[in-house]
């Protein structure tokens, strides 16, 4: 196995567990003797060492300012079982923490670094799982990750591959980014799976979904707009495949309006509600750019009892904060002014970049703006299946605040 050398002192972030080694804290790669290349093959495993030559663990090499992802500390070499055994232990978490239940078969199994498995996603849709590989090295262990899924989640018959979005966009990918690894019943190319989370049935295209198909990532809260909908018009912004919708309408909701720029993503909302409430006549779905929309309607004096704003990530680096920023005053404040008086925001942040006490006073100014009365009631975040790694707090995402605006 290739071997990496730290510089001098550069293995206590190491020793303090956290799975990330910078290039520049490298001092010498000293190759295989089976290497024909100048350089460790992206995705291959090596082993880091420190300057005094301590064994400091194994991990996956790639190019860029993160050269290795480390999978296990303290050995020259994985375990046999390695997969079995991190994919059993996650399984277990999932199952001591009571998700798995009859009336909920979605779940995230694996959450990257917050399941000692950096760069990869694995979510469980009923009796598939969904592999998403965020790394080469994780992309070149893709079949023996399907097999010890199979082996150890035993509602998972079947495992779909789902990377061509995620991997590194100028990495030498040999093999498949998508497609199927395991399909004991030769499932069909088609949209038609359906999951079921927390008693309500979704649709769910991994195919040509966003992420894995579905956003299990607000669960919890969805589950919490359900208990402050009842008897209220609901806007849901950014709407996806209509989550919130159906936990709003099964919240007793007086009205429920959805929205979305995806006409695709608006079709689905209607299949999942009509699934789910066949009779319902208080839903209405709309293809339509989220700022454009929330100005017509706030030109026509429209006004909500509760808003949902759940957009995606405005910010995917940390050189798009400060847009990302005035992109989250801007759309919090247009719903604000839309919001009766008694009112309840909603209102979430799913880019990494963009850290809790930013994405809170963003919402603050635009509070300001607007000129009313706001108290915080709840301060959201990632639901347990999407643990964060005490030793690598960059894992914490997703941050929302639900307001009270007076």
């Amino acid at each position: 196995m290739t071997t990496i050398y730290l510089k001098p002192h550069k293995e206590e972030s190491l020793k303090r567990f956290h799975p990330w080694v910078f290039s520049g804290a490298i001092a010498r790669v000293v190759l295989d003797a089976s290497h024909k290349a100048a350089a460790p093959e992206e995705g291959e495993l090596v082993c880091v060492h420190s300057a005094s030559n301590e064994v400091l663990g194994v991990g996956h090499w790639q190019v860029g300012s993160i050269a290795v992802r480390i999978l296990a500390f303290g050995v020259d070499t994985l375990p046999a079982d390695f997969w079995n055994e991190r994919i059993r232990a996650a399984y277990r978490v999932r199952e001591s923490i009571g998700l798995i239940q009859p009336d909920n078969n979605t779940f995230r199994l694996i959450h990257g670094e917050g399941d000692f498995l950096p760069g990869l996603i694995i979510d469980v849709y009923a009796d598939t799982a969904v592999i998403q590989a965020h790394s080469v090295g994780m992309h070149v262990c893709r079949h023996e990750i399907a097999k010890a899924v199979l082996a150890e989640v035993p509602q998972v018959n079947n495992v779909y591959y789902k990377s061509d979005d995620t991997l590194p966009f100028k990495a030498p990918i040999e093999g498949e980014k998508t497609g199927w690894l395991i399909t004991n019943d030769q499932l069909p190319m088609t949209n038609e799976f359906w999951s079921t989370e927390n008693g309500l049935s979704f649709r769910i295209d991994w195919l040509r979904g966003q992420k894995t198909g579905f956003f299990i990532d607000q669960r919890e809260n969805r589950a919490l707009v359900e208990r402050y909908a009842k008897d209220k018009d609901v806007l849901n912004m950014f709407c996806y495949t209509g989550g919130f919708s159906l936990y709003a309408l099964r919240g007793g909701a007086k009205t429920v309006d959805s929205v979305d720029v995806s006409q695709k993503a608006i079709e689905l909302v209607n299949v999942n509600v009509a699934r789910n409430f066949p009779q319902a006549t208080n839903h209405t779905a709309v293809a339509a750019d989220a700022f454009e929309y929330l100005t017509q309607q706030r030109e026509q004096k429209r006004t909500f009892d509760l808003i949902i704003l759940d957009p995606p990530a405005f910010a995917k680096h940390r050189d798009a904060v400060k847009n990302a920023l005035r992109g989250y005053q801007r759309i919090n404040a247009k719903a604000i002014e839309m919001i009766r008086p008694g009112g309840i925001l909603f209102t979430f942040s799913c880019s990494q970049a963009v850290d809790k006490e930013a994405f809170r006073l963003a919402v603050f100014s635009a509070a300001a703006q607007v000129g009313r009365k706001v108290r915080i009631l709840h301060q959201l975040h990632q639901p347990q299946d999407h643990p964060i790694n005490i030793y690598h707090p960059e894992g914490e995402y997703l941050k929302g605040l639900v307001l009270y605006v007076e």
